[in-house]
């Protein structure tokens, strides 16, 4: 049976024009007799006088029915869109007075209406996908899936058409938004393009990043051999410092050891002058002394001086003399003879008593 589209079992008697109509639960049916509803429901099962009476059956159970149809973006690109809409009857008694779903006595639907229900929603579902497609350029729809999707369920959920219908939308799925061959070919191209020039951009940051590492390692390095510098030259000053408190404390010891030598020399000078002045004065006195004797000794002869100085002589110095006697009287003298003994004698160290 085409038009329900569930199981139903319909038993029919012949006796006195009386059937037997058995429903399944997803199935609403409404008994008319003469244009009144003597009885409707779900999954109803009775008996009734065919002749006089007109039997309903409404498919409440969901159904599922795929869209396909072309659109043209704010760009003017062509898309096709394809998806899905699930929905169901959610007032079969409303649905029922807009719609003929009346079946005949082998449970065949009487009109073509239940058929066109489907085609009216997916109608519905176009026209809310159209308003949203050309408002929105050819990337924006093909990046926007669950956007869309979202928009346009919004727009059908309380859509006048739809509640008229007593329809209700269930679910409402994109499986693809395709643009034509040779603009997906393009977008794949412009894609790629970026994609490489992304990739050469990154390149370029990750040398630039290298670059400025190189910089900063080379800053840190010369900051490093100026902070080495610095510590060289404190530690030079430092050493020039210690250098220089050194030559000062020697400088200072020197100073020090001249004042003591000058120190010393003055009183050496001092000593020098008093031995001098003590050397004059003994001088003086000696010379007083020797001025005194040869006063005295003036008028006495020259042997009786000359004996008085050989007094205390060694045996030696008395040879010597007895000598410069005999040379002063050389021309005196014939022949003077002198013995080895008496040489011997004469360099013998004589003994001092």
């Amino acid at each position: 049976m085409d038009g329900i589209e569930a199981a139903q079992y319909l038993k029919e008697t012949n006796m006195l024009g009386f059937r037997f109509i058995k429903t399944q639960p997803t199935q609403y049916v409404i008994q008319y007799k003469n244009g009144r509803a003597l009885r409707d429901g779900a999954g109803l099962a009775f008996w009734y006088f065919a002749p006089s009476s007109s039997i309903v059956v409404v498919p409440t159970a969901s159904r599922n029915e795929p869209f396909i149809f072309p659109e043209v973006t704010a760009d003017f690109q062509e898309v096709t869109i394809q998806g899905q809409i699930t929905y169901r009857i959610a007032d079969p008694r409303r649905t029922s007075t807009l719609l003929d779903f009346t079946i005949d006595s082998r449970g065949n639907y009487l009109s073509e209406d239940p058929e066109k229900l489907s085609q009216r929603l997916i109608d519905q579902v176009q026209v809310a996908m159209r308003a949203e497609v050309q408002a929105l350029p050819l990337k924006d729809v093909l990046a926007s899936g669950e956007a869309l999707v979202a928009r346009v369920a919004g727009l059908l959920e309380h859509h006048p058409t739809i509640e008229a219908l007593g329809l209700e939308l269930l679910g409402l799925s994109l499986l693809a938004v395709k643009p034509k061959p040779e603009t997906a070919k393009a977008l794949e191209a412009e894609a790629r393009e970026a994609l490489l020039r992304r990739s050469d951009e990154a390149i370029y940051a990750r040398r630039n990043a290298a670059v400025e590492q190189e910089r900063v390692i080379k800053e840190n390095e010369l900051s490093t051999e100026i902070a080495v510098e610095h510590k060289k030259r404190q530690v030079r000053e430092a050493a020039m410092e210690a250098e220089r408190v050194v030559q000062e404390r020697r400088l200072q010891i020197m100073r020090e050891e001249m004042t003591g030598k000058i120190g010393l020399e003055e009183q050496n000078k001092a000593l020098v002058a008093l031995a001098t002045a003590n050397a004059r004065e003994e001088a003086d006195a000696k010379a007083y002394g020797l001025s005194a004797m040869m006063k005295s000794f003036g008028g006495a002869d020259p042997k009786l001086l000359q004996a008085l100085a050989s007094v205390g002589m060694d045996t030696g110095q008395l040879m010597a003399l007895a000598f410069r006697d005999l040379a002063d009287n050389a021309t005196k003298i014939g022949q003077l003879n002198v013995t080895p003994d008496l040489l011997r004698e004469m360099m013998q160290p004589q003994e001092v008593h």
